[in-house]
């Protein structure tokens, strides 16, 4: 299995309505590799989604925000793996996750969707759950049937000051991530928070 990155998705859902709110964090995190490394991501219909190529560390990757709604991330990872014959090992997915405090942020390979309709779409898709995951940590409301006004609102002051931090954790391993070096970033993530 290949610890190659090819591609980086962040997940969200499109539009000012949501661009503040947790479930956006994966669209955060990409918007800051970007931000960071000059990489303009433009609007491709094809790929159903605003895509862009980065260069660092001697390696490309792709960088891909679905235009979708979350629920329909599946149809821009699907159309822009299979034009790159990007397999699913050389994905990294980063989402917002509930089950981990804001903050936290940790890296995984393959595992469910815990309910997290753009992974769900995503494996449906591709046929597999092998990918890697980033998971960004934005904290549980307390009871399941809060979670969608939960996730579809914006965090408070405190809590998104903790999930922008996390989120430069992990954009200071972006190198590391695209050497392969996953188990460093692994031990590196989730020994801090």
């Amino acid at each position: 299995m290949s610890d190659t990155i090819s591609c980086i998705v962040g997940l969200g859902n499109p539009g000012p309505k949501y661009e503040q709110t947790r479930h956006n964090a994966g669209f955060w995190f990409l918007d800051e590799i970007a931000r960071r490394h000059g990489v303009p991501l433009r609007s491709e219909h094809k790929f159903a989604g605003e895509v862009g190529r980065l260069e660092s560390a001697g390696r490309r990757c792709w960088l891909l925000k679905p235009t979708t709604f979350m629920n329909r991330s599946g149809r821009a990872v699907g159309a822009l793996s299979r034009f790159y014959r990007i397999p699913p090992e050389s994905l990294l997915v980063v989402h917002d996750e509930l089950d981990l405090p804001p903050g936290a942020v940790r890296l995984k390979r393959g595992g469910g969707h815990g309910g997290h309709n753009g992974l769900r779409d995503i494996m449906a898709t591709l046929g597999s759950r092998d990918f890697l995951r980033l998971r960004i940590g934005i904290g549980h409301p307390g009871h399941k049937d809060q979670v969608v006004d939960y996730v579809l609102s914006p965090p408070r002051k405190e809590e998104e000051v903790l999930i922008r931090q996390a989120i430069d954790r992990a954009a200071d391993r972006l190198a590391l991530l695209l050497e392969g070096k996953l188990e460093v970033v692994m031990n590196d993530l989730h020994s801090t928070r």
